[in-house]
């Protein structure tokens, strides 16, 4: 009667440690001296080889009162299991390596403002700290960061806006401002006192889209004041809304982090608001609660902290 393919996977297979013993006493000629180098001893050795030969059908070992050897079955058994091990070893290492690889690879999903100003820096960092770590970036708004995670699409995210879900951890990681810029021609660029809140609601910006950290801390902030008022434009990049300014369409309210070149250099005058108006944050390292991070998101998480 022909045999059942599938009962072959049900067959006891020899331990690798036996295996391992065998090689080795092929190689010493004893199993006493196998025993000692794999630092166990000899009645457990004895047990292992008797263990395996029963799961086998074979004699692997011809034992005597001067000590045993290898039967001709045991030395073929041999040969094929040094063949075996070889392969296991080369196992071994190619999962020390892809853990090693996984362990290197970090994905990141950061919000506008921080993947532009802030990551840039901190890549180059711990690209110095750790030369094999391998982060791959995708830039989003905050909401867009905060989906991500809970998607499973990043181990680590950043967000600007002023809150953070409970479902995930924060860190503080820096801080950041919101400034109202306009061209230099604008009249608000000549103007002596400071936007009180209720000027700003009331005027059209242009602004970053729904879902940005920009936005959300502009909203929270003009919330008391019925603001902001409808946009004149919204788009989901700061760069387009900085030229939009500089161009006199109106002015905008935007990252201090992302315009400070532009004011630094003219392009954009700032004009200063009333304290009162809360236009400052917090920008937030986030990862969700009940999974551990990756030891390199560890390491970005470092380098962020202390730059």
């Amino acid at each position: 009667m022909a045999s059942d393919p599938d009962n072959r996977d049900l067959r006891p297979l020899p331990d690798l440690h036996a295996l391992q013993l065998l090689v080795c006493v092929a190689e010493t000629g004893s199993l006493g001296r196998a025993a000692a180098r794999l630092r166990i001893s000899q009645p457990s050795a004895s047990a292992r080889m008797r263990t395996l030969e029963r799961r086998l059908g074979l004699r692997l070992l011809d034992r005597s009162t001067s000590g045993s050897r290898l039967t001709p079955a045991g030395a073929v058994v041999g040969d094929w299991a040094r063949s075996l091990l070889e392969q296991a070893e080369a196992l071994v290492e190619g999962a020390a390596a892809l853990r090693s690889r996984q362990d290197n690879r970090l994905v990141v999903t950061a919000s506008l403002t921080i993947a532009e100003e802030l990551m840039p820096g901190w890549l180059v960092a711990l690209r110095e700290q750790e030369p094999d770590t391998h982060v791959g970036l995708t830039v989003t708004n905050s909401a867009g960061v905060i989906e991500a995670l809970r998607r499973g699409a990043c181990d680590l995210g950043f967000v600007e806006g002023p809150w953070v879900p409970d479902d995930l951890h924060r860190t503080v990681v820096g801080r950041d401002r919101l400034a109202v810029v306009v061209a230099p021609g604008h009249p608000w660029a000549r103007r002596r006192r400071p936007l009180s809140g209720r000027e700003l609601a009331d005027t059209p910006l242009l602004l970053r889209e729904p879902g940005s950290g920009t936005r959300e801390t502009l909203q929270k902030a003009l919330r008391p004041y019925d603001g902001p008022a409808v946009p004149v434009l919204e788009l989901g990049s700061t760069a387009p809304l900085r030229s939009a300014v500089a161009r006199g369409l109106a002015p905008a309210v935007l990252s201090a982090l992302a315009v400070h070149e532009d004011v630094d250099h003219g392009r954009l005058v700032e004009v200063e608001v009333d304290p009162a108006v809360p236009l400052r944050r917090l920008l937030h390292a986030v990862w969700l609660k009940g999974r551990e991070l990756p030891e390199a998101a560890v390491r970005l998480l470092q380098v962020a902290r202390a730059s």
